[in-house]
């Protein structure tokens, strides 16, 4: 059965009928939030970083919400295969002990995953920052108003703030929470982020673990990240918040073609946007993006015939160990995924589908 399917906008659709998929056309690449669901796309973005894009020699950037800018500052290290299938390991044996009576706590869960992190990129900053292709954009969500600062009262009544904002208006739910990129402070993105209000910090060594931390904290289940060095103060949350699937203006860009690994061919633009599906149809904006996505007949025939996702730590409960091997599987069958790009990408010439 094939596992790949590739969605396009119309510019990059015609790109791709005239010349394929090359390299060199790549401009950005893009990593959505979306937890476990990430996983399938691990061999393939080992292809990708480690052997498709290692002799290119133009400026790519990398941008990534949760699990998607773990992704892509492993992509920026010395040996992004080695980094990323690390990153494939801990995600899959992370476990989490609970309170008795109480349940597993979120500043827990923050301190292992922080910790975790730091064990990934405490020492590389160099390599993250200063790789000579790549330039990093990690997103977060910033509070304002009652969100500006955690609490286990001003949290809640925020969050029901921001949702109820949302059904009204996307762009509103800026009054709730912003949009705050760290970006490599050497070239900024290649597109206009006119839609959201935005603010965006000078990414650094002091400050690229806690980014990443905050981009992949999911309120409610790990702590807020405040007050992060170099950014406004505030409470940081998921990137995911704000930008879950990163539906940006990317058709803005002077040239070149947006590459997206993706667990689904939808692109939903903010977390409270899951159940509004009017919203998650394609835009103007994608017209210069190739999306990269599992067949949604190949995905039943994953362990339970689904992605991997956070409803498996309730499923499977106190077996960590099955829910681990479900896991494996999983990452195991979506080599695949791979075999088929690296094949698709030697063709001259590729019929995509639209996006939808």
């Amino acid at each position: 059965m094939q596992a790949l399917q590739i969605h396009a906008g119309a510019r990059a659709r015609q790109r791709l009928r005239e010349r394929g998929l090359q390299p060199e056309d790549v401009r950005v690449i893009a990593g959505a939030a979306g937890g476990p669901k990430g996983l399938v796309l691990n061999p393939l973005d080992q292809l990708l970083f480690g052997r498709w894009l290692a002799d290119t020699t133009h400026t790519v950037h990398l941008v990534g919400a949760s699990i998607g800018a773990w992704r892509m500052v492993c992509a920026t290290l010395d040996d992004p295969a080695a980094a990323l299938q690390r990153l494939a390991t801990d995600y899959i044996e992370q476990r989490y002990d609970s309170v008795p009576g109480r349940g597993t706590l979120a500043k827990q869960m923050s301190e292992i995953f922080g910790a975790r992190l730091r064990e990934h990129f405490e020492g590389h900053e160099a390599q993250a920052l200063g790789h000579a292709r790549y330039r990093l954009h990690v997103f977060t969500s910033l509070g304002r108003g009652l969100l500006k600062r955690e609490g286990r009262v001003r949290t809640p009544l925020g969050y029901l703030g921001a949702f109820t904002t949302n059904l009204v208006s996307r762009r509103a739910m800026g009054g709730w929470l912003q949009r705050v990129i760290f970006s490599d402070q050497r070239e900024p993105l290649p597109f206009h982020l006119h839609d959201y209000r935005t603010h965006q910090v000078p990414l650094t060594p002091d400050n690229l673990s806690p980014a990443v931390l905050a981009s992949c904290s999911i309120p409610f289940l790990l702590a807020a990240v405040h007050d992060i060095p170099g950014a406004p103060r505030g409470a940081y949350w998921d990137g995911g918040i704000t930008d879950y699937h990163l539906h940006l203006d990317y058709a803005s860009m002077a040239d070149g073609l947006v590459l997206y690994p993706h667990f689904q061919r939808h692109l939903v633009p903010g977390w409270l946007d899951k159940a509004l599906k009017h919203r998650h149809r394609a835009s103007e904006r994608l017209a210069n993006v190739v999306v990269l996505a599992p067949h949604p007949e190949w995905v039943k025939t994953l362990p339970n015939g689904k992605l991997p996702d956070r409803s498996d730590f309730k499923a499977y409960g106190t077996d960590a160990e099955g829910r681990m091997r479900a896991w494996r599987s999983a990452l195991a069958h979506s080599r695949q995924l791979a075999d088929e790009f690296e094949q698709l990408a030697t063709q001259s010439s590729i019929d995509a589908l639209p996006l939808s």
